[in-house]
């Protein structure tokens, strides 16, 4: 006998079910900071977050399970796009397996699974074989507004000025907000934008050639001849997806002489990597970062599969692209072996950088950051320029500066993004480590205001006048 859905209230009484584990919980404690004000005696938030997706979710939703509530979350996206997810992730599920607890802090009610069951019930979830992208984004906002967290979209952030007691914050609006700490929840993009290869021609853009992270109008591609440049996992997916849209012809152009096989990520998706990662020795984390960048992952075998379904599809190994040129009517390419191939549309599958002087909001700030760069030296043979520019972070994912008394506060700004991957592991870029990433950030935020306020909090203790033993014989009247 098939298994009947879920009645139509089901999900809220599973909400009225996650209300009741944090208030069993006593969760969110009470606000605890001092409170804070700007030299014009305007309020000072504790902890701006920057990004509303799943970070930075994760990331406000822990500090307030701290009982820091004065927090304020933005976004640029409007509501629901916020993130990859329904924007440019072009695969059809996401690559992590189902079972993973989401953005779930300690909490079994807020996991992927609970609020898929409650939805769709547990006979979908039997038969669920990985998350949808468009699932996975609802079951973010979802967490946002069980959490309650305080989002404003379509607010971008324009630029960030550290202070010794706070960080000016200046927004697309024309605001400026004062923040004592700021959080980067950026994604891949928020680390310095797309990673372009030589010879590829700005005049390109926008009506012959995209990067995988842009919007793309498919349906101008009905009909004609693209190539990819790249065979990451996103290059299959916009490979597949040209092609499901009417595509004729994609030719997508690896440098390698075959596809990497093993996914060693996978590996490392445990609490061993997640927890201890941070406190391993420099030499032993350039180490294996070195290692992983020489064996790169493979595609997922479902997004290959899928791209192999459409028979206008063909890959070339050892095909290195040296120019990528507007020709009449089309994109003119040259190869380092010197073919040269004129296709519609170019599709670059080439990542994201990890390039400081690339995120805008630490404009004139780069100077004073430390990377791996400046802190360490890796022995004959380990050199890697592109993980020399990673920066080098503090325990609580916050920037350091390259020299003391450089930039007074730039440690008020935390980046619980990929470029905490060198410094704290991977606990800030993949679905996996979502939960762990944000508990230790928000984690070493209190300690941090903690230590700030602490005159305010012995003051507190001292000013705490509830006698206990009142009721009893032993109590003794004041005055």
């Amino acid at each position: 006998m098939d298994s009947l859905p879920p009645p139509p209230d089901q999900l809220a009484a599973h909400e009225r079910g996650v209300a009741r584990d944090l208030e069993l919980l006593g969760l969110p404690p009470a606000n605890w900071p001092a409170t804070v004000t700007g030299p014009d005696g305007a309020a000072v938030l504790d902890v701006l977050v920057v990004g509303a997706g799943m970070y930075g979710v994760a990331a406000a939703g822990a500090l307030r399970l701290k009982g820091i509530g004065n927090i304020q979350v933005i976004d640029a996206a409007p509501e629901g796009l916020e993130g990859p997810w329904v924007t440019y992730a072009r695969m059809e599920t996401l690559r992590s397996p189902k079972h993973l607890p989401g953005i779930a802090l300690g909490i079994p009610s807020l996991t992927f699974r609970a609020w898929y069951e409650a939805r769709f019930g547990e006979a979908a979830w039997a038969a669920l074989y990985k998350i949808r992208n468009a699932e996975w984004q609802d079951y973010i906002l979802w967490v946002r507004r069980m959490l309650g967290l305080p989002v404003r979209n379509g607010v971008a952030l324009r630029a960030l000025r550290p202070g010794p007691a706070m960080v000016e914050a200046v927004l697309s609006t024309g605001e400026t907000l004062l923040a004592r700490r700021v959080v980067l929840a950026t994604g891949r993009p928020g680390t310095g934008g797309f990673a372009l290869p030589p010879g590829i021609d700005p005049a390109l853009w926008p009506d012959r050639a995209a990067h995988t992270g842009e919007a793309i109008e498919f349906s101008r591609l009905a009909g004609r001849h693209v190539a990819v440049i790249g065979a990451g996992a996103s290059a299959w997916d916009n490979a597949a997806t040209a092609l499901e849209r009417g595509a004729a012809r994609v030719d997508m152009h690896v440098r390698r002489e075959s596809l990497p096989q093993i996914n060693k990520g996978r590996g490392s998706a445990n609490p061993g990597f997640f927890e201890g990662w941070a406190g391993l020795p420099p030499a032993e984390k350039w180490s294996l970062l070195v290692y992983l960048d020489l064996v790169k992952a493979p595609p997922p075998h479902e997004t290959v599969l899928r791209t192999l379904r459409n028979p206008g599809f063909h890959i070339h190994f050892s095909s290195r692209v040296g120019t990528a040129r507007r020709g009449t009517d089309a994109v003119a390419l040259t190869f380092e072996d010197g073919r040269e191939e004129r296709v519609d549309f170019l599709i670059l599958g080439t990542g994201f950088a990890m390039r400081l002087e690339g995120m805008a909001e630490l404009a004139g700030l780069v100077p004073a950051i430390a990377t791996w760069g400046d802190r360490y030296v890796p022995p004959p043979g380990e050199a890697n320029a592109g993980l020399a520019g990673f920066p080098w972070l503090g325990e609580g994912f916050e920037l350091e500066e390259r020299a003391t008394g450089a930039c007074p506060g730039l440690s008020r700004i935390h980046l619980f993004n990929h470029a905490a991957a060198a410094s704290i592991g991977s606990v800030a870029s993949d679905i996996p480590g979502a939960s762990v990433g944000a508990e230790r950030l928000a984690h070493r935020i209190a300690a941090h205001i903690f230590r700030e306020d602490f005159p305010v909090m012995r003051a507190r203790l001292e000013a705490f006048d509830e006698p206990e033993l009142e009721p009893t014989p032993f109590f003794i009247p004041r005055g």
